[in-house]
């Protein structure tokens, strides 16, 4: 497998989004499901949100170019739609740090590349309000160890063995996968007698 599809780890400044189920529809309104392709999604993450809370995170320019989001218990419940994970990519989040995860949520995630790791919540609060004071500090999503790093802290954290296995092999991206597969794909298709003539 191609190591460019491989997350072994993240790195990258936070995002803190205070509040507890937060649904999918919040992260994205459904209006914006009428699209064919995903393009231009980013535009509209929480965007019924900032627009009721001008102070919203997603509207501070102190968190441009963030990259982890941290969220709080149950984060994408609601709709199993995957346009909310991909809006999320496409504004910049390369992973997210939260309580608990909606399990259809997880999963669109990482058939993003998107890693979610779990921590308790008394580490998820230090690191809100030390990303809050420090928007600028660097933290670390360590798929591989199973840890969240934000300067000395080092903070256990959770991530499911199937969602953690698919990131670092890269079999999250199935595109790849096949396209990886396509001589063993066409031999077998060869071999197949009802495949022959067409």
């Amino acid at each position: 497998m191609s190591q460019v599809a491989v997350r072994q780890q993240i790195v990258g400044r936070g995002i803190p989004l205070p509040g507890n189920d937060i649904d999918t529809d919040r992260i994205l309104p459904a209006r914006f499901l009428k699209s064919v392709t995903f393009e231009g999604l980013e535009e509209h993450v929480f965007e019924d949100d900032r627009l009721q809370a001008p102070d919203h995170p997603f509207n501070q320019s102190r968190y441009g170019g963030a990259t982890v989001l941290l969220v709080g218990h149950n984060f994408g419940c609601g709709s199993s739609r995957e346009h909310a994970p991909e809006a999320l990519r496409r504004w910049g989040i390369q992973g997210i740090v939260g309580q608990a995860f909606a399990e259809i949520f997880i999963g669109n995630c990482t058939a993003l590349g998107i890693p979610c790791l779990g921590v308790g919540r008394e580490d998820l609060e230090w690191l809100m309000g030390t990303v809050a004071q420090h928007p600028e500090r660097e933290i670390i999503l360590d798929v591989e160890n199973r840890q969240v790093r934000a300067g000395e802290r080092v903070i256990p954290a959770m991530i499911p063995d199937a969602h953690r296995n698919q990131l670092l092999t890269g079999t999250w991206n199935a595109t790849l996968v096949l396209l990886e597969a396509g001589e063993e794909i066409e031999r077998v298709a060869k071999s197949l007698p009802y495949m022959i003539g067409y």
